[in-house]
């Protein structure tokens, strides 16, 4: 039976969903057939943009940047941990991950299936599931080196402030929210997965994985690419996550 190729990656476009305080997306025309013969598109975007891979650049500056990463860190034969169902905000327990943490070889890519790209575009996006420390741990623990999620984080997400600047700032100045011990604290999972000696990566903002979690089931073979752009000394980048079922 010939194999299927499922795409992953949500299209880049002007104003798409970042992470809060990420910049903003634009695509816009640089040149045109009219005016220069060829059409040219203009990007501006960060390098966590849409679907993306996180380098450990991203939380520690004496870490590898993603041109310092093996190639095969992108891609390989992949598990999916069905995480659907779970409430808003849920805390992703070890336990959870067990059933597929027992399917983890070396070389896997472990993907995290919430069910949260059905929020893509809306608020709610940001009320995913996220990974406890001890899940974390358990992940490292079975030699899980690259691992993907289908929401915007594997940590917790702040909630919005408010929506008047003037208060917002205020309460940034009462709170910790520039603490960068409280920052760390707040990328707990990022640390403990990307900290992996050797290097590792996290791949967010895959698009729905239910076709994926259905080939598990039918015990179809799956395989994972997540290469990112080259770009020099980066804490991450977009990717286009394709998957090949059967």
């Amino acid at each position: 039976m010939a194999s299927t190729l499922i795409d992953l990656t949500h299209p880049v476009t002007t104003g798409m969903p970042v992470y809060p305080g990420d910049p903003e997306v634009e695509l816009r025309p640089a040149l045109t057939t009219a005016t220069a013969g060829v059409n040219v598109l203009g990007l501006h975007l960060g390098s966590q943009s849409g679907t993306h891979v996180d380098a450990p650049y991203h939380v520690d500056v004496t870490w590898p940047t993603l041109d310092g990463l093996p190639l095969e860190l992108f891609t390989g034969p992949a598990v999916v941990a069905d995480l659907r169902g779970l409430e808003p905000r849920t805390a992703v327990t070890a336990d959870q991950l067990a059933p597929a943490l027992a399917l983890v070889t070396p070389g896997t890519v472990l993907l995290l299936a919430t069910g949260w790209p059905r929020h893509w575009g809306t608020d709610h996006y940001l009320a995913h599931p996220w990974l406890t420390p001890e899940a974390a741990g358990a992940i490292v623990a079975a030699g899980v080196r690259t691992l993907g999620v289908d929401a915007l984080s594997i940590d917790r997400t702040p909630e919005q402030g408010p929506a008047d600047p003037t208060v917002a700032a205020l309460l940034a100045d009462l709170s910790d929210e520039h603490d960068p011990a409280a920052e760390a604290a707040g990328l707990a999972a990022h640390r403990l997965l990307l900290g992996t000696p050797g290097g590792s990566v996290i791949a967010e903002n895959l698009t729905d994985l239910t076709p994926l979690l259905d080939a598990q089931t039918a015990g179809l073979p799956i395989e994972v690419s997540l290469f990112p752009l080259r770009l020099v000394a980066a804490d991450g980048a977009p990717v286009r996550a394709v998957a090949r079922l059967g």
